[in-house]
């Protein structure tokens, strides 16, 4: 693959991407991850870069902090604060749905 060449797909919950293939599945650089597992903004196993193992749930995270970052020159912790908010209204609107209230 080169690295112009975009990852798309179905995301699975039971695999799990190393640093290296969470950068290259966002097109970012690998010191792009490393700053934002360190400033909290997405999460991993404890301990060193070459340990980190990321579940899907955070290739979809990072995706949306590139995006955000990208199309509305946010810094990352402004592109932080709105991807939470972000998936606090999906989990709110899962609440809604499952309790029959929702669309």
């Amino acid at each position: 693959m080169t690295t112009d060449q975009v990852l798309t797909g179905v995301v699975l919950e039971e695999t799990t991407l190393t640093l290296d293939e969470l950068a290259q599945a966002c097109s970012v650089e690998r010191r792009w991850v490393v700053l934002r597992v360190e400033a909290g903004l997405l999460a991993t196993a404890t301990g060193s870069a070459q340990e980190w193992r990321f579940a899907s749930a955070e290739l979809a995270r990072a995706r949306r902090l590139v995006a955000l970052e990208r199309d509305f020159d946010a810094n990352e912790e402004l592109a932080g604060l709105v991807a939470d908010l972000i998936e606090e209204v999906q989990r709110l609107r899962a609440q809604l749905r499952a309790a029959g209230l929702g669309p």
